[in-house]
């Protein structure tokens, strides 16, 4: 009995020393890159972005926990905080105006090193390179409506809009960047707001349930549904220029993932991101085969 007590206490102790060994033999099968979790917002061009950093992380060996469509900034931005998640894509604007509560400004590199330098100081996060597209806001109408009713800027809007309802997310009616900013630089006001899902606001313009939308310039419904975007000639939104934004643990852990993910820096426009928006919304792909199209188009992934 004894020597069988001996050999079972052994056996206890060699597997406890080989689990400790065995996790190092295990990572290096990675190459020694760390498991990535990965976030969004919750709407489609997020979606799209971030299977492309899955994506590219994954080319490279990083194992990838895809977290995506979490919701708005406030829950996307707390999970990397937390460290729920290590990276989403980010807008600059939405950086500087809604998580630093910093005034808006309308120079894109001035706003990029003000949230890199302060999410750095407030938030040990690191933002990497924008990948080129500025996904602002913008006012949008029906075109036959704008033409008829001679509205082509914003500013048309402060003597029409008392007889406009406006449609816009939930997100966007209690940003300072949304609609009580908007409201107070250009003097509107509209016979009704109405807050709803990203998704079902260009279907509301485009039935004519709401007149006016808060949509996003990347979109792809934009001409799909023949939609004019109005000038912001008050230069009131600032600019949106997207780029991943990562926890600083993992830069530490693994200094390569900035190099991985800057292969896309400047490589989609304005354009290009409402066609890719526009294979989900218009034509009901997923996210992720269209961000892996794309991909492939520019080499990056195999």
């Amino acid at each position: 009995m004894r020597r069988a007590s001996v050999l079972a206490v052994l056996t206890i102790l060699a597997l406890a020393l080989a689990a400790p060994a065995g996790l190092p033999q295990a990572y290096g099968q990675n190459g020694g890159k760390p498991p990535v979790a990965v976030g969004s917002k919750a709407f489609t061009e997020q979606l799209i972005v971030g299977n492309m950093v899955a994506l590219l992380l994954e080319s490279k060996g990083y194992p990838v926990t895809r977290k995506l469509g979490l919701g708005s900034t406030a829950l996307a931005h707390a999970a990397l905080v937390k460290g729920d998640i290590d990276i989403y894509v980010e807008y600059t604007g939405t950086g500087l105006v809604t998580i630093l509560k910093q005034p808006a400004s309308p120079d894109p590199q001035a706003t990029y090193d003000t949230v890199k330098r302060l999410y750095a100081e407030q938030f040990h996060l690191v933002w990497a390179k924008p990948w080129g597209f500025n996904n602002t806001y913008a006012l949008m109408m029906r075109r036959a409506d704008a033409e008829r009713l001679k509205i082509a800027k914003i500013s048309d809007l402060k003597d029409r809009g008392r007889d406009l309802t406006l449609g816009a997310t939930q997100e966007f009616l209690v940003r300072p960047d949304g609609i009580a900013g908007l409201t107070k630089a250009y003097g509107l006001s509209f016979k009704d707001m109405r807050g709803m899902d990203a998704g079902l606001m260009y279907q509301a313009v485009a039935s004519r349930q709401v007149d006016v939308i808060s949509g996003f310039s990347t979109d792809g419904r934009i001409p799909q549904l023949n939609l004019v975007v109005l000038q912001d000639d008050q230069k009131f939104f600032p600019p949106y220029y997207a780029a991943p934004v990562l926890r600083a643990e993992l830069v530490q852990k693994s200094p390569i993932v900035l190099e991985v993910l800057n292969r896309l820096a400047g490589k989609i426009n304005d354009s290009t991101m409402a066609r890719l928006n526009l294979e989900v919304d218009g034509k009901r792909r997923a996210p992720d085969e269209v961000a892996a199209e794309y991909l492939r188009s520019l080499a990056l992934i195999k």
